[in-house]
C-alpha cells in the first residue's frame, strides 16, 4: 500500500458526484480503474492510501503514485478555486457542502463514451450501462478478491454491432456510441490532438460527434480535457439557475442561461457547476 498526501480532499464525495461512474465501494475504500490499471483507494484524513492490482500492457509513462495523484487532481489549488466563486447564498451553501470535492482528470475516450451513454439517464442507470459495457467488451483485472473490467477502447466498440451495444441497455445511444467509436478508432477524430484546441474550437469539434450536444460536450471538456471554465447545464443545474438566479423570470431562454453561467462563474465555472450540481442532487432541489 502506497500513501499519497491528499489534503483538502473528500474521496467518497468526489466519486459520488456524477462525474465518473464505475468506482465501487470496497472495505474502507473504493476499487476502480485508471486507464488499464485497477486500483484500490482509501482516504484517511489527509492521506490517500493506494493499492494496485492487475497488469499493464506496457510500462506507465509516470510512476503509479503520480498517475493516481494526477487522476484525482490533487494538485488543483482547491482553496484558491473555491475563493474565486461568486459570494452569493446558493454558491456559498454549495461550496460549504462540497468541501474536498475535486474535478477528476479522466481518460478522454472513456469520458466521451461514458457521457454519450449518459444522455437522458440518471446516475444509477449510467453506472449500470458502464458496468455492462466493461463486462462485455473490457479486459478483466483482479484486486482485493474482486474482478473489475477496463473501459473498452474505441477500436473494440467500433467493431461491436449496434445490437450488441443495445444489449448493454444503451437504447438509441448505441448507434451514437458506435459511430463515434468508429470516427475515433479510424483516426478521423484524434482526441489527444484536440487538447491543443481553444475552448471554442474544442466544443465545436465535440458537438459535431454523433450523440454529442452542448451539455455532453461541456462535460467532456471539463472532465476529460480539464477546461475548468466549462459549465455543463443539465436538468439539475437548469433548475438551480432558474430558481436561484432568475426567480422572477417565468421564462428564460437556454442561451441566456449559458451566457450568464459563462460570465458569472468565471474561470473555475466547472468547479462551481459541480458543487452546485452535487449540492442540488443530494439535497433534492426541486422546481
Amino acid at each position: 500500500m502506497i500513501e499519497i498526501p491528499a489534503p483538502d480532499f473528500d474521496l467518497a464525495m468526489t466519486l459520488d458526484s456524477g462525474q465518473v461512474f464505475h468506482w465501487q465501494s470496497a472495505g474502507k475504500g473504493f476499487v476502480g480503474t485508471i486507464g488499464d490499471r485497477v486500483v484500490y483507494v482509501e482516504w484517511c484524513g489527509s492521506i490517500l492510501k493506494v493499492g494496485f492490482g492487475g497488469t499493464l500492457t506496457r510500462s506507465p509513462r509516470r510512476p503509479l503514485p503520480r498517475i493516481v495523484a494526477h487522476y484525482f487532481a490533487l494538485d488543483h489549488p482547491l482553496a484558491e478555486i473555491c475563493a474565486s466563486f461568486p459570494a452569493d447564498p446558493i454558491m456559498n451553501a454549495a461550496r460549504d457542502f462540497c468541501r474536498g470535492l475535486r474535478i477528476i482528470r479522466q481518460p478522454k475516450w472513456e469520458c466521451l463514451a461514458t457521457f454519450i451513454c449518459s444522455s437522458m439517464k440518471q446516475v444509477a442507470h449510467i453506472r449500470q450501462i458502464s458496468l455492462a459495457l466493461r463486462k462485455r467488451f473490457g479486459e478483466p483485472r483482479h484486486i482485493v478478491g474482486r474482478v473489475l473490467y477496463t473501459f473498452p477502447s474505441a477500436e473494440r466498440l467500433a467493431r461491436a454491432s449496434e445490437k450488441q451495444l443495445r444489449a448493454c441497455a444503451l437504447g438509441y445511444r448505441a448507434r451514437h456510441l458506435r459511430a463515434t467509436a468508429q470516427l475515433v478508432s479510424s483516426g478521423e477524430c484524434n482526441l489527444e490532438a484536440w487538447s491543443a484546441l481553444s475552448d471554442a474550437e474544442l466544443g465545436k469539434r465535440l458537438c459535431a460527434l454523433p450523440g454529442v450536444g452542448a451539455k455532453i460536450a461541456n462535460c467532456v471538456m471539463l472532465f476529460g480535457y480539464e477546461r475548468l471554465r466549462a459549465f455543463p447545464i443539465d436538468v439539475w443545474i437548469e433548475r438551480v439557475l432558474r430558481r436561484q438566479y432568475f426567480p422572477r423570470r417565468r421564462k428564460i431562454a437556454a442561451q441566456r442561461l449559458r451566457e450568464f453561467s459563462e460570465t458569472y462563474f468565471g474561470e473555475h465555472g466547472g468547479y462551481a457547476q459541480q458543487y452546485l450540481f452535487h449540492h442540488a442532487r443530494v439535497n433534492g432541489t426541486k422546481e
